[in-house]
């Protein structure tokens, strides 16, 4: 929502494109069969675009809006994610633009209780915790897929219908100039929570919701506290709730307080009573000085997510397959990650160079880190608002005894995220238990620096052996013949890396596209890889 006089989209700070629905003689291509579709431009949807592009696969991309989303919405992008964003050519002005973090502080009735510092070094290439307001993330994603000859976005086009077809889905696609049909091989649901492809399927998330309910205030302010994320439990300004205050580019600054049960969310959110909490909030923190309102909306704290994210030719990816609190920071970085594990996998599948098995571990790699997610979130989001009294009592038993007692702060922590471990997943193979330590298979790889160089930076687009020996190396480059999209690096032995992978001369790894490690061995030989490869890309079945 806007101040009053304001339109929808007339923000202090960021200027809203507008683009319109497919004109001329561009309409004439609009029933062309296309390998993917995918619904709603988002983060996530641009993000799977960019993915399989990079893959050398073209997709249409199908938005109902004529410009982006409006407010801040998601505003903190994990270090993890930021690989995902480097591995689709978009990284770059998130980096100029975004203030990186890593530190958070957390008080009780006005006195600290707990400072928690994510880890950190100056090795690493990226800061654990990025702030940045949505619509830039939109943008920057948006610069990269307008210079993409392989997307074909396509915005006020909604999908009003979809069914199953002999190979693939048939959609609907209604604009301002009229409604087509639109065959794919694929279909991509990144249309959000209120996901229009899931209601067509008849699928439900399930879950738990929490009774929490927070507003969600944008506002522009100069405050020169640095970027680092304030949570205030019982507050003077909101005794018996949670604020959570976060900093973000052009002096916009993130304010969340938590509705009391006896205020209704119609009230809540008029203009009025924003301000007023708003205002109550920045006494709170100490600013007496000027300050504008951008942007407000409402979110209650849920987990919730499909049994399969597949049906069939589709795929929910993002928000259309799970809900997660906002705690934590986890909704877009699981959504994004969402994105690149279905777009590597099926642009192998489209390429020929895996088997279509590998698309059935899209949800048990997704759904089990969901579920990961939600044993996370579901701590931080009962801490933040206790859905029971018991939780309730335990919390403020909690708060009470970390104001003398600082072991008891560390309850607050709200559990940042790490990626998840693949361990389970049909895509990988079984560890070696004669490596005894090391990263383990379904791990993402330690992005260690060789020679003065990120590995990250010397992985190959498709799989990537990390060896240890310059004579394993070359056969293994030798038996990598045509068909065989492997990249093998060297490591020098012995050396600070060879103890953080536990390695001997005749270790390898092996490293999937999105940097989780699809399997290892103590003992390696160019066969066992080989094999290995073909095993968790299932190419056995690529030309059935």
């Amino acid at each position: 929502m806007r101040p009053k006089g304001r339109k929808e989209t007339e923000s202090l700070y960021f200027n809203y494109p507008h683009f319109d629905a497919p004109k001329g003689n561009r309409r004439s291509t609009l029933s062309t069969s296309t390998a993917v579709a995918i619904v709603g431009a988002g983060p996530i949807g641009m993000t799977a675009a960019l993915a399989l592009a990079r893959e050398g696969i073209q997709s249409v991309l199908l938005d109902n809006k004529p410009t982006f989303n409006d407010g801040s919405r998601a505003i903190c992008i994990a270090r993890s994610s930021m690989y995902i964003l480097e591995s689709i050519g978009a990284v770059t002005p998130f980096l100029k633009k975004s203030l990186g973090w890593t530190t958070g502080r957390t008080f009780y009735r006005g006195k600290q209780i707990l400072e928690f510092h994510m880890p950190d070094s100056t090795e690493e290439k990226y800061r654990p915790m990025y702030n940045l307001q949505q619509q830039y993330i939109e943008q920057f994603l948006w610069e990269a897929v307008a210079q993409s000859p392989l997307i074909d976005a396509r915005w006020q086009s909604e999908v009003t219908n979809i069914k199953d077809t002999k190979n693939g889905a048939a959609i609907t696609v209604t604009d301002p100039e009229g409604s087509y049909t639109l065959e794919a091989d694929y279909v991509l649901a990144c249309d959000g929570a209120r996901s229009t492809i899931r209601k067509m399927r008849n699928h439900s998330l399930r879950g738990e919701n929490f009774e929490g309910r927070y507003v969600i205030a944008d506002i522009q302010m100069k405050h020169d506290y640095p970027t680092i994320r304030r949570a205030l439990f019982a507050p003077k300004c909101r005794p018996a709730g949670t604020v959570l205050i976060h900093k973000q580019p052009d002096d916009i600054w993130r304010i969340d307080y938590q509705l009391h049960d006896d205020e209704t969310t119609e009230d809540a959110l008029q203009e009025e009573t924003v301000r007023h909490s708003v205002d109550s909030v920045l006494k709170e923190i100490g600013h007496t000085g000027p300050w504008e309102l951008e942007w407000w909306s409402v979110y209650s704290a849920n987990t919730l997510a499909l049994d399969d994210y597949r049906d069939g030719s589709i795929f929910f990816v993002g928000d259309s397959a799970h809900i997660v609190p906002i705690f934590g920071v986890r909704g877009l970085n699981n959504g994004l990650a969402d994105a690149a594990n279905i777009g590597w996998k099926l642009a192998w599948v489209l390429n020929g160079k895996a088997g279509k098995a590998l698309l059935d571990s899209y949800t048990p790699e997704r759904r089990g880190a969901t579920l990961d997610v939600f044993a996370n979130a579901s701590k931080s989001a009962r801490f933040m608002t206790p859905n029971t009294h018991g939780w309730r009592i335990m919390r403020d038993a909690a708060l009470s005894l970390a104001l003398t007692h600082p072991f008891a702060g560390e309850l607050a922590n709200p559990r940042q995220m790490t990626p998840y471990v693949y361990a389970d997943s049909p895509a990988v193979i079984s560890s070696d238990e004669e490596i005894k330590a090391g990263p383990c298979v379904g791990a993402v790889i330690p992005d260690v620096m060789i020679d003065g160089v990120y590995l990250s930076d010397n992985l190959g687009n498709g799989f990537t052996v990390l060896c240890f020996d310059n004579d394993f190396s070359v056969q293994l480059k030798a038996a990598c013949t045509t068909g065989i999209d492997i990249k093998v690096i060297t490591a020098p032995y012995p050396s600070d890396i060879t103890k953080q992978f536990s390695a001997q001369p005749s270790t390898a790894y092996l490293i999937r596209p999105d940097m989780h490690i699809a399997g290892r061995w103590s003992n390696a030989d160019a066969t066992t890889v080989l094999t290995g490869y073909r095993a968790v890309t299932f190419q056995e079945r690529a030309t059935s």
